[in-house]
């Protein structure tokens, strides 16, 4: 059996190493063995490394100090492969079904090649199957072993690592050519293949090959020079034909007049980029070398004159004429719109205000969750900074004392935004704010997913129909900062919206509440709430749906009220996307069957007084688990829901308590005691131990200590089993007595 050593290079890549370490295991023990290399990562792509290497002895972790090149990362692991074939792959990529076993059949027919190539898929959110476009070139060569140099056509493959494997032998005699890829993979992808004597082609699609999805500014651009100054002498050593010249050169200038429109490049670094293409271009070109007919060819020519300017010339030109179509849509706006950009784009001239923070939450709702939590240690901690919130005029009256705000499309909202130095929010900004250089972007999040979100909603058209994922990217890409409750939701947030940011690996700032109130606190905002003492406070916080325009509780109120008695009492909280008109709780409320908190500031607040939570699908749930309080999960329509809409994992059987498909269910499990027995606390703590990992009461300082005044050492989180939740209202009610003796 031909023996496989797959190399996984992960750097941040936790929102697809999973996957791909999965795909990577797929033959028995003997088959196949993974080198798992944390490349310098966060602490979310090492533990998952970690965990691999701890459940399977097949994976081999390598945790590399700080981040390297792709290929002096991928030497490191090479040096402790025992396989007969080597297999280099990104912690993003992910191997198709049967990719391995296959490959073996392959070099068995074939007498163990130098190298086997294969097909690959490109994968972006919007299309997880993009034909590489290497199919056309797996006809000629057919089932025999070959050489470039009788299919030159060959050295048209994509040029990367991944679609190949290598026979480990000759990747250690051709050494040199693997670990000088900075910037591309020129010359470990053709180098390999003009190093070979014998290549076999599987016409058979063994990889999903994940590319970035928002240009980013690219570092190493000039390493590509020496690149193909060692593939070149590679050619030189080698009996070759014209036509493998031309290949090569052809690839070689179309590389490098894309590096030319990477966004980010200064003028200093394009002009000198270009100047060395130009050197190349004239020391390289063949004989039989014909400029492109097509514009493309007048590229060419700027670079064979060394011509910058007339380069810079030809594509001005080309933006202008972008930006007239541009113009003529833009000119369609309406008047006022374009007035408020005007006036923005003034604001946008004034230099940024290092002092300066805007806060907003929930689309402009007011001041809540973890924004207002970090607001509030921001001001703990770093008095100095202004803190300007940004509240819709009809929340204006809620807006706590003292409390500095604007109102969205104001003139002074306008002048905060443009110069504000940090922007904070649980939500994207709208789309009319441009993130200038120098501005920080923190994106909190408001919950823990169960429900697919961002491009992972994709395959569901129920809820994803007429979503523009670009503009919501865009919206995405602004981010510096995502913070993370737990290790399921920076995996996620990753994937599902696969733009640059750094995540913050904290906790929830508005969770800190959870751990740091007191038995006094939690009977203060019972009294206020008016739970008489004594009865058990039940918060029923149902989710949305997306398919109904109008919330109808699932549960019958009234009926559930009386059958559990004066035992219980039910606290009552609609979801804010249903805030307008009148809601079906008044009556209930009025009559005292029921406390309608629906309006309520504070959804932690809530917690802290309830005894217990009943939700569907809600991430409260998660957010609630740290109170370490008992959680019944109302799932009548989990069918439904979770094929409409789409879920990560099965709530049913990883649930955070007991589960009830109906109201007789729900109803009781109250009356029986089943929402606190032995079976309903075990499934809690499981779900603790898989969705409570960052949350210990301190996540908005390290937010702040991080973000705000650039501390690189902030608290380290507390493990689960040393946090204390505050109390639950029995005990608090007891230590509260205590305390008064």
């Amino acid at each position: 059996m031909t023996t496989f050593s797959v190399i996984v290079t992960a750097l941040d890549a936790q929102g697809y190493l999973r996957e791909c370490l999965d795909s990577a295991l797929g033959l028995p023990a003997e088959g196949v063995e993974v080198i798992a290399v944390d490349n310098g990562s966060t602490d979310a792509t090492r533990a998952i490394v970690d965990e691999y290497a701890e459940r399977d002895e097949r994976v081999h972790a390598v945790h590399l100090p700080k981040p390297l090149t792709n290929g002096a990362a991928r030497a490191v692991a090479a040096k402790q492969a025992k396989g007969d074939y080597l297999l280099f792959i990104d912690g993003r990529d992910c191997l198709t079904d049967g990719a391995l076993a296959a490959l073996g059949r392959r070099i068995a027919e074939t007498g163990e090649p130098d190298a086997v190539v294969f097909d690959h898929v490109r994968s972006h959110w919007w299309n997880d199957a993009i034909a590489s476009g290497d199919g056309r070139l797996f006809i000629a060569p057919g089932r025999e072993v070959f050489s470039v140099y009788q299919q030159p056509e060959t050295l048209h493959l994509t040029p990367t690592l991944s679609n190949r494997v290598l026979r480990a032998d000759f990747y250690e005699a051709h050494c040199e050519l693997f670990d000088k890829d900075e910037y591309a993979e020129v010359l470990p992808a053709i180098g390999s293949l003009l190093a070979a004597d014998r290549i076999a082609i599987l016409d058979k699609v063994c990889l999903r090959r994940r590319e970035p999805e928002t240009p980013v500014r690219e570092r190493g651009q000039f390493n590509l020079f020496d690149q193909y100054d060692a593939l070149w002498e590679l050619l030189g050593s080698r009996s070759v034909l014209p036509e493998h010249r031309a290949i090569v050169f052809s690839g070689m200038i179309r590389r490098y007049l894309k590096v030319l429109t990477v966004p980010g490049l200064d003028e200093r670094e394009q002009a000198a980029f270009f100047h060395r293409a130009s050197e190349h271009f004239l020391r390289y070109k063949p004989n039989d070398y014909q400029r492109p007919s097509n514009l493309n060819g007048v590229r060419h020519a700027m670079l064979e004159r060394d011509s910058y300017s007339g380069y810079r010339a030809l594509q001005s030109a080309n933006r202008k004429r972008r930006t007239v179509r541009t113009l003529a849509v833009k000119a369609k706006r309406k008047a006022a719109d374009l007035a408020k950009e005007s006036a923005y784009r003034e604001q946008l001239r004034h230099p940024l205000e290092e002092d300066l923070a805007v806060f907003s939450a929930y689309w402009d709702r007011g001041v809540a969750c973890s924004p207002a939590a970090i607001s509030a240690k921001l001001a703990e901690l770093a008095p100095n900074i202004r803190q300007v919130w940004v509240v819709r005029r009809a929340d204006v009256p809620l807006v706590p004392a003292g409390v500095d705000y604007v109102v969205p499309g104001s003139r002074r909202y306008w002048s905060v935004m443009a110069r504000a130095k940090y922007l904070v929010n649980n939500v994207n900004f709208p789309d009319s704010v441009t993130k200038r250089p120098g501005q920080i972007h923190v994106q909190t999040h408001h919950g823990t997913p169960l429900k697919r979100m961002g491009t992972d909603q994709i395959p569901f058209p129920a809820t994803s129909r007429g979503v523009d994922y670009e503009a919501l990217l865009e919206r995405c890409a602004r981010w510096d900062y995502s913070v993370s409750a737990n290790s399921h939701s920076t995996e996620t947030w990753e994937r599902a919206y696969p733009v640059p940011f750094t995540s913050l690996d904290y906790g929830y700032p508005r969770n800190d509440v959870y751990y740091t109130a007191t038995a006094e606190d939690v009977l203060r905002i019972r009294e206020r709430l008016g739970i008489a003492p004594g009865r058990k406070a039940l918060l029923y916080a149902p989710t949305h749906r997306d398919y109904e325009a109008h919330w109808t509780p699932r549960l019958d109120l009234e009926r559930m009220a009386r059958n559990l008695g004066e035992d219980f009492v039910l606290l009552v909280r609609g979801h804010y996307f249903y805030d307008r008109g009148l809601s079906p709780l008044e009556e209930l409320h009025r009559r005292g069957l029921i406390i309608d908190v629906s309006r309520y500031d504070s959804v932690e607040e809530l917690g802290l007084a309830s005894d217990a939570l009943i939700t569907d699908y809600s991430s409260v749930m998660f957010d609630y688990a740290n109170l370490d309080r008992p959680i019944v999960v109302f799932a009548d329509d989990w069918e439904t829901y979770s094929v409409t809409r789409g879920v990560y994992f099965d709530l049913t059987e990883l649930s955070p308590g007991a589960v009830g498909r109906s109201q007789e269910e729900v109803e009781r499990l109250f009356l029986d005691g089943g929402w606190r027995d032995e079976h309903a606390t075990a499934k809690r703590a499981e779900f603790r131990r898989k969705f409570c990992d960052f949350d210990d009461g301190h996540a908005a300082e390290r937010v702040v200590r991080h973000v705000f005044l650039g501390q690189a050492n902030v608290p380290p989180v507390i493990p689960l089993e040393e946090r204390t939740p505050a109390p639950a209202p029995e005990v608090a009610a007891r230590l509260v007595a205590d305390n008064a003796r």
